[in-house]
């Protein structure tokens, strides 16, 4: 299943678009996303509940209904408002960016297998990408320390969250001109394990101004 975003608040900003499906033993999925904007930018992220199935589901809907609702807050603090929302689930490991249109900025955070990468648009960038650094840990259950980095962001940079159904080798180049919602679906086509739930999220920023 793809979304896209067409007439969104979120459009003079970014481009987006997700894929995901659920393990085929399952009718729901496990994995979800949220999309969200603040009072200065816009939070993405990428969540997993543990295992697969209703339970799963329910645990990944508490922690995405926790990050819609808060979503202007700092990264750490949002993680800390799902740990103990999601206490009595099975828990969720999850990854996170804000954006800061005004500054440029994106601080990103994850706990647990949730996979990000931020391809720079400018090809004479250095590094060219910068990879989302994984933590151990369980949102309800037990929180890593939490280290919240920050980077500039510039027009044209690529953002993709994946859950751990997206096998790794989906980060290991840039994906090139071809529209966020498609670049989704070619992931999700190539790179889905098909031992699990898998979701996989976009991000094309386009800059703008609050």
């Amino acid at each position: 299943m793809t979304a896209v975003a067409d007439l969104d608040p979120l459009a003079s900003w970014v481009e987006w678009g997700v894929a995901s499906r659920a393990i085929a033993s399952e009718t729901e999925s496990g994995d979800g996303y949220v999309l969200a904007r603040h009072a200065t930018g816009f939070l993405a992220a990428v969540v997993d509940g543990l295992g697969h199935g209703p339970d799963a589901a329910r645990a990944a809907g508490k922690a995405t209904e926790t990050l819609r609702r808060h979503a202007g807050e700092p990264i750490a603090d949002l993680v800390e408002r799902c740990h103990k929302d999601v206490k009595a689930t099975r828990g969720v490991v999850l990854g996170l960016a804000s954006f800061t249109v005004e500054c440029g900025t994106m601080t990103w955070l994850s706990v647990g297998n949730v996979e990000g990468v931020l391809f720079r648009g400018d090809p004479a960038a250095a590094p060219a990408r910068e990879s989302l650094m994984l933590r151990g840990g369980v949102v309800g259950w037990q929180l890593p320390p939490m280290r919240p980095a920050a980077l500039p962001v510039a027009a044209g940079d690529i953002l993709i969250l994946a859950t751990d159904g997206i096998a790794s080798g989906f980060n290991s180049r840039a994906p090139g001109v071809l529209p966020a919602p498609a670049i989704a679906d070619r992931i999700l086509a190539q790179w889905g394990k098909p031992s699990d739930d898998a979701l996989v999220l976009v991000l094309r920023y386009l800059g703008g101004s609050s």
